[in-house]
């Protein structure tokens, strides 16, 4: 039997204290009955002998003293079937899509279930996104957490959007398995009603929202929501991935807002802060959400997690992209002077990584060439980026032959390997011989990186070198 309460003594901005006579759990959840009839939903953030915080996902305004407290003896649940495929859902998991409510098959608790780390299988599988910087330079694979560190005003949603629809796993594609079994959790958090609407054209228009499940916290819904929109997301990826069998990618955009509601709530309950005034538990946090991502010996499907973050005032030291890149296996740049430039994405590789890349491609994988190729580009670019400081100082008649080839490159290698705009989707075979053709700009020997048979085999000769050597002979 359900105890109900009257003994609210706080409210203090989402959180509501209450004094109880018995142990209540932590993330247990609440219903809390205004004296209007309403009732709002909430969740146990603090519990003691004496009394409990909690965290009200509506929003606490119309809660008074004379409102009621009832402690539901379980957690939060998300209710779980293969038919939220092509649905939407709020922050909170209640379907606003105008479909029918959801018959689940069953109910699992948000916070999941810890994978043991002797059942984890190692990430090896490419995932193709259809970008070239990612495909051919940041490689994603296969039970990866990626993420995308970006700043105000930068296109990341864009991006986002980009990789959700075009998003496959070439390797199951050629064996002719079913490409259904390829799914997409989108979980927005703290967007604006625009940035809303012009996801779900997106999704619409390209018929992405058929393999996907967008969970939408709105920048005027309460903040505490934002704190389960992406548990409710993760809940349903791991039951679709291991459970189910799909490949599932994960989207979370943006994760500075979760962790602004972090703050908030922080603050509320009077915490002694950590750096600039985030909670000290922020890194346990986070990580309870990045360590969800993998594979698990035994199960077909994966979970593979793209969070994207925007750094305040491009700081990549800020606590929230500091603390993300010790969690995950890299990141990936937007630029903001790629994007004054109109490069579409504006990528930056070299400051990108994914530590997991050489383990996902190569012979049997991506191609044979494809590491060397990275290397090569990598090289090249840094060392014509490294020019382009020396030609302000002593402009580029001053520089050599090979130096100026350099700079071309590196011109090149941005307007033609990264710009490829935010609806072009470019094959892993596409990618990699676009990068041939501007390495073969280059000379033969300046590609040190490169094994030799690789270099005979893929170098793109000049026509009238060729013909040259032709006449030569």
């Amino acid at each position: 039997m359900q105890k109900e309460y009257k003994t609210i003594t706080e409210i203090s901005g989402p959180l509501v204290f209450a004094e109880i006579d018995e142990p209540v759990g932590y993330d247990e959840m609440v219903e809390i009955e205004t004296p209007n009839g309403e009732t709002r939903r909430g969740q146990v953030l603090e519990s003691t002998s004496k009394f409990v915080a909690i965290q009200v996902f509506e929003g606490t305004s119309g809660i008074d003293r004379n409102s009621s407290v009832r402690f539901l003896g379980e957690t939060l649940q998300m209710p779980l079937t293969e038919e939220l495929l092509g649905r939407v859902l709020s922050g909170s998991g209640e379907p606003i899509d105008g479909g029918p409510e959801i018959e689940p098959d069953e109910e699992r608790p948000i916070v999941g279930a810890a994978i043991n780390p002797t059942a984890r299988e190692y990430p090896q599988e490419f995932i193709q996104t259809g970008v070239s910087a990612i495909d051919g330079m940041n490689t994603l694979i296969r039970g990866q957490k990626l993420p995308i560190f970006s700043g105000s005003g930068l296109p990341h949603n864009d991006l986002a959007l980009q990789i959700a629809r075009q998003a496959s796993v070439p390797e199951e594609e050629a064996e002719g398995e079913d490409g259904s079994e390829f799914a997409v959790i989108f979980g927005a958090m703290g967007i604006t009603q625009e940035e809303a609407n012009e996801f779900m054209d997106d999704f619409e228009r390209t018929g992405a929202l058929e393999r996907s499940v967008v969970f939408m916290n709105l920048a005027d819904d309460p903040a505490v929501e934002r704190t389960v929109t992406p548990r409710l997301a993760l809940t349903t990826a791991e039951y679709l991935a291991f459970d189910k069998g799909y490949h599932v990618l994960v989207i979370l955009t943006d994760m500075t807002n979760y962790c602004e509601a972090l703050r908030e709530i922080g603050a509320a309950r009077e915490e002694v802060p950590g750096r600039r005034g985030y909670p000290g538990y922020m890194y346990t946090d986070l990580a309870t959400l990045y360590e969800r991502a993998g594979r698990i010996e035994g199960r077909e499907g994966s979970v593979t997690q793209i969070p994207i973050l925007t750094m305040p005032g491009d700081d990549d030291t800020h606590p929230i992209p500091d603390l993300t890149g010790y969690i995950t296996e890299g990141q990936i740049y937007i630029d903001r002077n790629l994007n004054s430039q109109g490069i579409e994405p504006p990528i930056n590789v070299l400051p990108s990584l994914s530590r997991l890349m050489d383990d996902g491609i190569g012979e049997g994988l991506t191609r044979e060439d494809h590491e060397d190729t990275a290397n090569q580009l990598y090289a090249a670019y840094a060392e014509g980026e490294d020019l382009r400081d020396l030609v302000n100082i002593v402009g580029r008649e001053a520089l050599s032959d090979l130096d100026n080839q350099y700079l071309d490159f590196a011109d090149a290698f941005e307007t033609e390997y990264v710009q490829q705009g935010f609806e072009t989707n470019r094959e892993i075979d596409e990618t990699l011989d676009l990068g041939w053709e501007l390495l073969s700009q280059l000379p033969k020997e300046a590609l040190n990186r490169i094994d030799e048979d690789l270099i005979e085999k893929y170098y793109v000769e000049d026509e009238e070198t060729v013909e040259a050597a032709t006449a030569d002979d």
